[in-house]
């Protein structure tokens, strides 16, 4: 035939054609190009595991805010030092944000529902022991097997969530629902426990995890598949325990510098953290079988997405302390009072993360996450102009606004970051993000609480009436609780007049507070434009092959054979 019709041949050198030959003619038909074929979309069975994965999220961010009423019941009953209270409320945090990266690359290996599920049984029986702890020791050692669990559930509800939805626009409306569930179990927490504690004992606060970890134990292993690396290799103990020495003492630190100001004791222990942390990077890069993999980090839009997600953490956490002060002391709500108020905020939002997913299919998300950043700037300049006698609606809508498009934010960058990471290293990556959150918030309270505290010293330094005793002037000058219970004590007129003074200053500082986090988010909208633009495009997802060598293949099948994952 090359004989024959040499031109032809030439043709078919050139392109792949289909040929049709005819007694009169010949006519070629030019082959379509090979195509991926569509993810798998998916069905009831995924949308049900999802519910079922909301569960852990739910109760873990709780956790984090639960015991805010309690503290004063179970101090009456367990008699803690100081020392000991503030480990009961800090050693939950700390455990969890040690341990995110170990466990999230303890789950790409022995595989996530197991992690999962090791862990539900672990936050249920550590559950049980917090309720019923009778000493302080007892009660911190329960917090701390607690942050043990919940390092288990977090990184691996996400990680699951990646490995269910195939499909790009399925897995953002997921992310959606699970980060509305983190924002709303921290909101609801503080409701929950004062809804409990009057009617049952501070332990009731505990157990209201039990049932849910049951239910989680019973349709886990039915609804959700096992997922795992194939390829990964050995532990890495000592990168573990490295992660640990960094995040640890570098949380600690950055705590205990935003409580009582900036000491040797906390700065030494934020340098040993930062220390652990470049030695845990050397380790990741040098090591034969690395907990993470350091190409995630050389994706843009992975890194930039960790440190959006930072960046809203960092503001939202460092502005809700100065939220919650103020309803209680400058406004005179009682603690459920309170809290109850602070939950209509996060009820009028929770429609804001499924608008980004659509928002997020429609247009490039970096304008999407930009546009959250500005939103949250409005809310926080809105803020700034609040008065001790403001109306309630007006620090309430405020609140709205700026939650709206840091929930906006923190959705569409888990979706990013979670759609752009291989799907075998999805429990690595969410642990990243979780750890990066775990960050931002302390840097927000350090930061920001810091900024609030110096202006309020600053206004009470002249506001102190004369003859006060020197404690009782250092009480009034730290705290606006402090100058409340100072101004309790004093009579008629004076007391008046110093808690006055106290609540402007508070106002003072929340308003610095505030327009310092509008200046980050308004920064933060410029980076999204100026590193996300393009990479979070609609139809980007493809582009997840960039992040790891490995990543883009088929290595994400589960752990059992077969390409698709079977519901054992």
């Amino acid at each position: 035939m090359h004989l024959q019709f040499p031109y032809l041949a030439w043709c078919l050198r050139r392109k792949p054609t289909l040929l049709t030959v005819s007694p009169m003619s010949f006519t070629t038909y030019t082959s379509p190009p090979p195509s991926q074929p569509a993810p798998p979309p998916a069905g009831r069975r995924e949308w049900t595991a999802l519910a079922v994965l909301l569960l852990p999220c739910l109760l873990v961010s709780m956790d984090v805010s639960v015991l805010y009423f309690a503290v004063p019941f179970l101090t009456a009953e367990l008699e803690p030092s100081s020392v000991q209270q503030l480990w009961i409320l800090d050693v939950y945090g700390f455990v969890l944000a040690g341990l995110l990266i170990t466990m999230g690359a303890l789950g790409d290996r022995i595989g996530r529902r197991k992690l999962l599920l090791s862990g539900a049984l672990l936050f249920g029986l550590a559950s049980g022991v917090a309720a019923y702890a009778q000493s302080a020791e007892m009660l911190i050692a329960a917090r701390a097997l607690l942050g043990i669990g919940g390092a288990t559930l977090m990184p691996s509800t996400l990680a699951l969530i990646r490995n269910l939805f195939h499909d790009a626009k399925q897995r953002g409306k997921a992310v959606a629902i699970w980060s509305s569930a983190m924002m709303g179990g921290i909101a609801i927490g503080p409701v929950l426990s004062g809804a409990l504690l009057e009617h049952f004992w501070w332990g009731s606060v505990f157990l209201i995890n039990a049932p849910a970890m049951v239910l989680l134990l019973v349709c886990g292993p039915l609804l959700l598949p096992e997922f795992k690396n194939p390829a990964a290799g050995r532990f890495d103990l000592p990168g573990s325990l490295l992660s640990l020495l960094a995040m640890l003492p570098t949380v600690y630190g950055i705590k205990e510098i935003a409580r009582d100001g900036v000491a040797l004791r906390p700065a030494l222990v934020l340098a040993a953290g930062l220390l652990a942390a470049a030695a845990f990077v050397y380790r990741q890069r040098t090591a034969r079988h690395p907990m993470l993999d350091l190409e995630l980090f050389r994706h843009r839009g992975f890194s930039v997405s960790v440190l959006m997600n930072l960046l809203a953490t960092f503001a939202v956490v460092g502005c809700a302390v100065f939220f919650t002060q103020y309803l209680q002391t400058v406004r005179g709500m009682s603690p459920m009072e309170s809290a109850l108020w602070n939950l209509l905020p996060t009820l009028a939002v929770g429609g804001m993360a499924p608008t980004a997913a659509v928002l997020g299919r429609r247009m490039d998300r970096a304008y999407v996450i930009a546009l959250g950043f500005v939103i949250a700037a409005g809310g926080f300049v809105w803020l700034s102009w609040l008065e001790p006698g403001s109306a309630l609606w007006f620090v309430l809508v405020a609140s709205s606004v700026y939650a709206s498009g840091l929930v906006m934010v923190m959705s569409l960058g888990n979706e990013l970051a979670i759609g752009l990471a291989p799907p075998e290293r999805a429990g690595s990556a969410s642990a990243l993000l979780e750890s990066g959150t775990e960050l931002g918030g302390a840097l927000g309270m350090a930061i920001l609480g810091s900024i609030g505290s110096a202006v309020y010293r600053a206004d009470m330094a002249g506001a102190l009436p004369a003859g006060l005793p020197s404690a009782a002037a250092d009480a009034a000058r730290e705290t606006l609780a402090g100058a409340a219970a100072v101004a309790a004590e004093l009579p008629g007129r004076a007391g008046e007049a110093l808690l006055s003074a106290a609540r402007s200053a508070f106002t003072d500082s929340l308003q610095s507070a505030v327009l310092v986090a509008a200046g980050v988010m308004a920064c933060a909208a410029v980076l999204a434009v100026l590193l996300l633009r393009g990479l979070g495009r609609p139809g980007a997802e493809g582009e997840a092959g960039a992040v790891g060598a490995a990543g883009a293949s088929e290595a994400a099948r589960p752990a059992h054979s077969g390409a698709t994952p079977s519901i054992r």
